[in-house]
Parts: structure tokens; sequence; C-alpha cells
């Protein structure tokens, strides 16, 4: 009896120690399924904080937007791609190599461009966090682009020549016989073509070829952009330019306050006090759509904001930016209530100036 309880008291013994050192084994091969999962995490972790890359086609030139891009690209670690061109060309880029393209983002000139992308359908619906970055008037009613920066069309005039009692209170003021041979335009230019798309809404088809034709006949001088129709107006060439307003300031901020030149907002309101966007949109087959989404969203923060508002004498979109002191407030220009979306028929107001002979 003695030995049988013995021998059990061993069996037990062996069976206990077994039983740790399983016990002890099952430990060491979860610690090593732990150590391999938290490496695996690791891992996940480290591929998931690359920044990536972005691709933007820009119809804005890289004088105004590239160092701004740059501040984006700094602070977000994102490589960013850029290709410059008007805002033309890129959107009949964009149209050209449809599907295939690698832009992520188109960043244009004013909402004609945008339009024709958006109207091809290729731009993907802006989250509303970013949509509410911005306000209603600055976006497309359908979601598909929003506005980044205003921008207000003014008349440059030659202050040698000119006071601002002497300007015209409307556009149609500038049919009258005795302007003739004293203006300038840019036929060419986007902006110029956005204000004719507005007179084609607020006026109609008419009244727009009319106003178009009178300028024609009183002989406007043909200018490739804004920048030289500011030039000419301070140089006396010309008594008033079709423009921008930002462009003035830039030469006042180079050049000092004795400038030859000076802006005027028209009195009387209409397409000649229009207050543009430009902004951008997101496209469907881009394959950095987190990095479109920062991208608009550090562009409509106050720190971009900002930085249109003080070094290209833009409007900020946001509120709580402070404009540059030298810009007349957006809010004593008399600028039509148009939706931006109503800008979009680019292709329209082309067409319109081809057939008067304005284009080639």
């Amino acid at each position: 009896m003695k030995r049988l309880f013995t021998s059990i008291t061993l069996l037990v013994a062996l069976g206990l120690i077994f039983s740790v050192a399983c016990s002890s084994e099952a430990e060491v091969i979860v610690e090593e399924k732990i150590v391999e999962v938290e490496k695996e995490v690791i891992k996940e972790v480290e591929v998931a904080s690359s920044p990536g890359k972005l691709v933007i086609y820009s119809g804005r030139k890289e004088s105004l937007v590239g160092p701004i891009i740059e501040q984006f690209k700094a602070a977000s670690g994102i490589e960013v791609e850029v290709k410059y061109g008007s805002t033309g060309e890129i959107a009949a880029t964009l149209l050209e190599e449809g599907k295939n393209s690698p832009a992520d983002v188109f960043f244009a000139q004013d909402p004609g461009g945008l339009g024709a992308i958006a109207n091809a359908g290729m731009f993907t619906k802006l989250s509303a966090e970013i949509l509410g970055l911005a306000p209603d008037w600055a976006q497309s009613p359908d979601g598909l682009w929003v506005g980044i920066s205003g921008r207000a069309r003014t008349l440059v005039y030659s202050t040698a020549d000119l006071d601002a009692a002497d300007m015209p209170e409307t556009l149609q003021g500038l049919t009258d016989p005795k302007w003739k041979g004293k203006i300038g335009w840019a036929p060419t230019n986007g902006s110029f073509q956005a204000m004719v798309t507005a007179m084609r809404v607020i006026w109609g088809e008419e009244e727009t070829k009319t106003w178009l034709q009178a300028i024609k006949d009183n002989e406007a001088q043909v200018y490739p952009k804004n920048t030289p129709q500011v030039a000419a107006a301070a140089e006396g060439e010309i008594l008033v330019g079709l423009v921008n307003h930002y462009y003035l300031h830039r030469f006042l901020s180079e050049e000092g306050d004795e400038f030859g030149a000076r802006n005027h907002h028209l009195a009387g309101g209409g397409p000649g006090s229009l207050v543009m966007v430009a902004g951008g949109g997101i496209l469907s087959t881009g394959k950095n759509q987190d990095n479109a989404e920062k991208f608009f969203h550090f562009m409509l923060s106050t720190v971009a904001q900002q930085y249109f508002a003080g070094q290209t004498y833009e409007y900020p979109l946001v509120e709580g930016v402070k404009t540059n002191r030298i810009l007349t407030p957006m809010e004593e220009i008399n600028k039509p209530d148009i939706d931006m979306a109503q800008l979009e028929d680019l292709a329209g107001t082309q067409t319109m100036l081809r057939d008067l002979g304005i284009l080639e």
C-alpha cells in the first residue's frame, strides 16, 4: 500500500512537471506570437505614415501659386508635382488625357476652366467638410469644385490724364466715341472671357454682342494679358484697361505710390464689377485622393488664405483673414449677384468672340 502511494505521488509529481513544462512552452509560443504581431503592427504604421505624392495641374502661374504650394509640400511632407500652363491649355490637356490623366487636382484661374472639366464628368464630389470652408457663392452648386481666392474685375486708368470722376459708371460708358483708341483689353485672357460670360448671363446674348462690337469699333488696343495693360496705363499709352484688380497692387508694391495708374471699381456694378474665384477640383481618376483633400484643406486654411491676401493681393474666402490694407473692401464693390457656376460656358463665349473677329 505504501509503495502504491509512493508511485501515485511520483506520477502526480511527474504530471505537474510536464504540465509546467507545457505551460512554459505555451508562454514562449504566445510571447513569440506577440512579438510577431507587434512587428506587423509597426510595419503597417510605417507604411501608413508615408505621405505619398500629389500631381497638380495648375492654370495659375507659378509666380503666383508656386510659393504657397511649396509651403503645402513642406508642411505635409507630400511629394508634389506641378504642371503649369494657362487655364485654357490645362483644361484642354485634361480633356485630351481623359481617364489616363496623371492629375489629382486641377487648380484653375477661373470658373470657366473648372466648368469645362466638371461638365465633362471628370471631377469627384468634394467632401462637405471642404465645401463648408468656403462661402456658397464661391463654389459649384454640385460640390464639384471650390473657390480658393477672390479676384475682382476693374478698370485701371492713367492718373496723369484722368481722375475717378472721369470714369464711366458702367462698362457701357466705354462705347462712347471719346474713348476711341484709348481702351486696352486682352481677349485671350481667361478672366476677360469670364467677364464676357457674365455679360451673357446678365445682359443676354444680343446686348453682349453689341457691346463687344462697339469696343472693337472704338479701336481697343489688344494686349496679351493684364500686366502690360497696367504698365500701358501708367505710361499714358492707354487711358483705361480692362483688368483684374491685383495687377496694379503688384506695381504699387514695387514702385510705390508714384506709380501712374489706379484702379476704379464701377459704381454702377454689372459684369465690369464681377468678383470671380480662382479654385480647383479633384479628378475622379486621381490616384492620390486623400492627399488631394489635404491640399484643399490647406488652401482654405488661414495660413494659405493670408498668403493670398498679403502676397498676391487677392481676396480671402475664409472668415477671419484680413485683406491687404490697400485693397478696396469686397463689401464696397457693387458686384453682381451671380452664381459662379453660371460662368462655366467658356466655349460659348469663345465662339462669340471668334464670330465677332475678336479672337482668331
